[in-house]
């Protein structure tokens, strides 16, 4: 591949400026205030697409936010590689715990970032990640590099669970052919340690409400007289996990695949420093499932943990209030054959048969996905692992992600193809989390890396 690192070198600030524009758009697709900030960023992801050589690109519109798709044919008779991302982002809150505001982007430099990273939301999950493919693509046709075709579907209800994503690819199945799907919305293990995601868990997302009576109640006339939601809640979540951090719901590890000690300690082979992981976490110890790494239920377990709780007054000073109601938000991270509607359906007849009596439950099911493992014995498998070897020096690590990209089975039983992850971000960048970044380095070895995919697989495929 050409003077790729030229060309880097010759646009980096030009690229570094494109994505602070997108990520000033606050495109948080949870909430209803900025549904016009998530459609001027799909307007400015289908220019963005143009701009860099794509022959079509259209705005297609869906029962929520549009989904850009673009399309570069050179050869019908050659590959072709369909490029997904989100332009999307979670919302900023908590905002007061960002050193900067979070639509407001700044370069930094951090420990792990001596050459600096970009602190705003989106600006790893998905924002920076996405673009980096769109520069790629620029390089690649703007130096008559491009050795393949190539198509973009970047959407703008990921962090919502994709609802409207699977009736698009349904009806749009000859339009979204492929040889290859790849994306980047995972990360690596560091940067002198490249690594190729393998295997996502699934998601299972539930809202529970608990109520008990048809008002608030004072604490003083109605407390120990009548049965507190809160209270009921917090017994019954504090239930769902064992002695051993083992999920209680009955049937909930039927279908989950325990891995051989083979697997398990190749796995273990990828560097982990218990104690840098803590440090940086600032905690005193970890925890988890009894008999396993950190590393193992973080990427091959599956999980339960509350998202977020609340019911009664919160404001500030003192209110002395027996609610009339409590809620939860709860994930469950699944690994593969564990089938996320399956799961949802064992939560809810459990959780309803552990409510106390004085108190109603009602269980939401919000959205989920199956988890995904792809084969590393693929030419797509190798032809991304040559393209890091050729860019980081060193051959990268197969590894099982404890994320949740629900789409990525999707796309195979709807469009029969397998999908390559190549990630560029780190654990440390802080995705969902207020202070998330990504470091300008990454972002653009990302640039560099790719189009060395699209040369590897083409020539694997003549």
């Amino acid at each position: 591949m050409q003077n790729v690192q030229d060309y880097i070198q010759k646009n980096k600030q030009r690229f570094l400026d494109e994505l602070i524009q997108l990520l000033r758009i606050p495109s948080v697709s949870a909430d209803s205030a900025f549904s016009q900030d998530v459609i001027d960023t799909s307007e400015a992801v289908k220019t963005a697409l143009e701009n860099a050589g794509c022959d079509t690109v259209e705005i297609c519109e869906t029962d929520g936010y549009p989904i850009v798709y673009g399309e570069k044919t050179i050869d019908p008779n050659l590959p072709t590689v369909l490029v997904y991302g989100h332009y999307d982002v979670q919302p900023p809150d908590p905002v007061e715990l960002w050193n900067s505001p979070p639509f407001e982007p700044v370069i930094k430099e951090t420990e792990i970032h001596p050459e600096g990273a970009i602190f705003a939301r989106g600006a790893c999950d998905d924002k920076g990640q996405m673009y980096m493919h769109v520069k790629a693509l620029e390089f690649m046709v703007k130096t008559g590099q491009l050795p393949c075709n190539v198509k973009f579907m970047i959407e703008g209800e990921e962090e919502v669970g994709s609802n409207n994503l699977g009736v698009f690819v349904a009806n749009n199945r000859e339009k979204l052919a492929n040889d290859i799907i790849l994306i980047s919305d995972t990360g690596m293990i560091a940067n002198d340690v490249p690594s190729i995601t393998t295997g996502l868990r699934g998601l299972s997302y539930v809202e529970v409400e608990v109520t008990g009576p048809n008002r608030d109640l004072h604490s003083g006339l109605y407390g120990g007289a009548v049965a507190n939601p809160i209270n009921a809640l917090t017994k019954m979540i504090a239930s769902l996990h064992d002695e051993n951090n083992h999920i209680t719901i009955p049937g909930f590890y039927d279908k989950v695949e325990e891995l051989s000690q083979e697997e398990r300690a190749e796995m273990a082979k990828a560097p982990f420093s218990l104690e840098a992981y803590q440090n940086a976490l600032d905690i005193a110890s970890v925890d988890g499932e009894k008999g396993y790494s950190t590393n193992e239920r973080n990427s091959i377990r599956p999980t339960l943990d509350v998202n977020g709780i609340w019911g009664g007054y919160t404001g500030e000073g003192a209110k002395t209030v027996i609610a009339s109601k409590a809620y939860a938000k709860i994930s469950m991270r699944l690994v593969p054959h564990q089938d996320w509607q399956e799961i949802t359906q064992l939560f809810k007849t459990h959780f309803e048969s552990i409510a106390p009596k004085g108190v109603t439950v009602k269980v939401t099911p919000h959205h989920g996905g199956q988890g995904y493992v792809t084969p590393i014995d693929t030419i797509a498998y190798q032809a991304a692992s040559k393209a890091y070897e050729t860019t980081f020096g060193k051959k990268p690590i197969p590894q099982r992600s404890g994320g949740s990209i629900p789409i990525v089975a999707l796309f195979e039983k709807e469009l029969n193809s397998k999908t390559i992850l190549m990630g560029f971000g780190l654990d440390s960048d802080a995705i969902h989390s207020p202070n998330e970044h990504f470091g300008v380095w990454n972002y653009l070895k990302g640039i560099e890396t790719i189009p060395y995919f699209y040369h590897h697989f083409t020539e694997m495929n003549r």
